[in-house]
């Protein structure tokens, strides 16, 4: 009986730059806006990408959470499939936030990956609730449309009432309130706009 040589054990590390690549062009990220958003170089995304360096597994994590995916999909080294023509989020599945005292919650609307440019959510308020925030960086702006009820929107010394279908602008680089005076739950569409 003729022996069998045992199976060759890859030695190699997963090679990621060819899905890095893809995924970053798939989101149209420059590898600047990558290095920003993940804290790594843009000469070892570029490296990473032209297989001349292989991360670590603390830069495939900040990679994966700044691509929002799944850190086995960098390191399972296949490109990714196409994204398909509508996503789909349940109800159930769309993160919020609730304050400690149960009347104010933010529900998430946004894509992880556009966290910190352009974010939306659906504020919903009940009476007495606020949403209060601290100073966003310098150029950041708001919006808030008024959907349910009524809202006051805060800042320093100046406020502004706001009913259904009413929408107000103003800058968020400085403490800001939004809240439910009124006796009825409200609610509304926030957006926020980071500068770029």
């Amino acid at each position: 009986m003729a022996s069998r040589k045992p199976r060759e054990i890859e030695n190699e590390p997963p090679r990621v730059g060819d899905t890095l690549a893809a995924l970053r062009q798939a989101r149209a990220l420059s590898l600047e806006e990558l290095s920003r958003k993940a804290g790594v170089s843009k000469s070892m995304l570029s490296q990473i990408e032209r297989a001349q360096a292989n991360p670590t597994v603390a830069v495939v994590w900040r990679l994966a959470n700044a691509l929002g995916v799944p850190i086995a999909d960098l390191l399972g080294g296949a490109p990714p499939q196409a994204a398909p023509a509508i996503t789909l989020v349940a109800t159930q599945a769309t993160p919020s936030l609730r304050s400690p005292d149960g009347l104010c919650e933010l529900r998430i609307l946004g894509p992880v990956e556009m966290a910190g440019q352009f974010e939306w959510y659906e504020l919903r308020l009940q009476p007495g609730g606020a949403l209060d925030s601290e100073a966003h960086e310098p150029g950041t702006r708001e919006h808030i449309t008024v959907t349910t009820g009524s809202l006051e929107v805060q800042l320093a010394d100046t406020s502004q009432k706001l009913k259904v279908g009413e929408t107000a602008r103003y800058s968020a680089d400085n403490a800001h309130c939004i809240r439910n005076t009124g006796k009825t739950a409200a609610s509304g569409w926030l957006v926020v706009i980071h500068p770029a």
